[in-house]
């Protein structure tokens, strides 16, 4: 199927001017448009593919605390196994032109980097960053300052008999035969800006802003394209896997731990911080499984997997590593306390016991008064249920929590 059977407003409807054209493909390549601080592009030197690397891995990156840097990830869309880890014949496939294919997910898909789908996690993950100076006990943050997509397309794809709905979805193709082993659907962007940006956002309190042309039109729109018709999805880019390295072997890409990992918090978009206990010297810091947009669960297996330009700004707070272990997520307005278990019940119930802590923490309430206050003031949402290891996420207003007063002494 050709561009224009995905590109742009399904039939009847009409994009607004400036929309970008089928035959203008706007990508970000590596090292090309603005970047800001330290620059780190995914090569088969920088990026480990399927697994977190851990404790005393040989940096691809060493940075000061406070420094920014550029990051290219990469989407594992097109280049896995199953999908002949040839992503210029696969996406031509959908109607992507090969000069719409970026070149370092080319280069990574032709390189002798080992890939094996039975026992590698699918996520390209890129780095490890040091931070001088972090050592176990501390806090290294992770500041998201801009997302910028490098691509005007993602895959939403349901296959290996994974998702909410396993069994049921995909559907048979027919009686006896099975369910083919790709299932994807297509979203082209329409209502971004330049380079298909999406986002951006200063530090706050100040800092350096994203990369010129990020700011969001309007609400940025994808279409998700199906058999006969197409469904829109606002874009809420963000990065699906932020991790910090284990203490003491590599950890498999997919299900998220006390390092990160794949945490696949739509949340954690631009604007927000994660906060991650430090396990190894120098916290490296990895990345990848970038997101254009997620809806809480992600049932069907996926978010719209697609690639992203982040500009992030490393922190480090001596001895601040949480006591309950698991990292913390922040935007300028709320705390997003995590809980992950194999078991949902269990999640929430780590994700409460958490919650409860950073409460009485911040406002020395006493348990009960703690415990009531989140079942009336805290939300608390699943995060996705598609990892083996299933995520939920407290979200508690800092505006409510900052408010808390004390009863007058007698």
């Amino acid at each position: 199927m050709g561009p224009s059977a995905w590109w742009g407003p399904p039939a009847g409807r009409s994009g607004k001017p400036g929309d970008p054209a089928p035959d203008r493909w706007p990508l970000l390549q590596p090292g090309q448009g603005p970047i800001v601080g330290h620059y780190l592009p995914s090569t088969p030197q920088t990026v480990s593919w399927g697994w977190i690397r851990p404790a005393g891995s040989t940096p691809a990156l060493t940075v000061a605390p406070g420094a920014v840097v550029t990051v290219d990830t990469i989407s594992h869309e097109g280049l896995l196994g199953d999908q002949g880890r040839d992503p210029v014949a696969w996406f031509a496939g959908h109607g992507v032109p090969a000069e719409a294919v970026l070149s370092d997910a080319v280069a990574l898909a032709a390189s002798p980097i080992s890939h094996d789908q039975r026992r590698d996690g699918p996520h390209v993950v890129t780095g490890p960053i040091a931070v001088t100076g972090a050592e176990p006990g501390d806090l290294v943050t992770v500041e998201v300052l801009s997302l910028t997509m490098r691509a005007p397309y993602g895959v939403v794809s349901n296959r290996h008999g994974r998702g909410a709905l396993a069994g049921e979805l995909p559907e048979a193709i027919g009686p006896g035969l099975t369910v083919p082993p790709v299932v994807s659907r297509f979203a082209s962007v329409t209502e971004a800006g330049p380079f298909g940006s999406v986002s951006t956002a200063g530090s706050p309190g100040g800092g350096p802003a994203g990369p010129p042309g990020a700011a969001s039109r309007g609400e940025p729109l994808a279409w998700l394209q199906g058999p006969e018709l197409a469904l829109p999805v606002p874009l809420r880019p963000h990065l699906g896997l932020v991790a910090v390295a284990p203490p003491q072997h590599a950890a498999h890409s997919v299900p998220p731990g006390p390092h990160g990992g794949n945490l696949d918090v739509r949340l954690l978009g631009v604007g927000s911080r994660l906060h991650l206990p430090v396990l190894a010297p120098g916290a490296l810091v990895q990345i990848g499984d970038p997101h254009l947009a997620q809806g809480d669960g992600e049932v069907a297996l996926t978010a719209v997997e697609g690639p992203l330009r982040a500009v992030l700004r490393l922190w480090v707070t001596k001895g601040a590593a949480p006591p309950w272990g698991l990292p913390v997520g922040e935007t300028p307005g709320e705390w997003i306390v995590l809980g992950l278990h194999e078991d949902l019940d269990e999640a929430v119930r780590v994700a409460t016991r958490a919650a409860l802590q950073l409460v009485r923490t911040r406002t020395g309430a006493d348990p009960a008064t703690a415990y009531a206050w989140l079942s009336a003031a805290g939300d608390l949402g699943v995060s996705q249920v598609v990892d083996g290891v299933k995520g939920v996420h407290f979200v508690l207003p800092k505006r409510w929590l900052d408010a808390a007063v004390r009863h007058p002494s007698p």
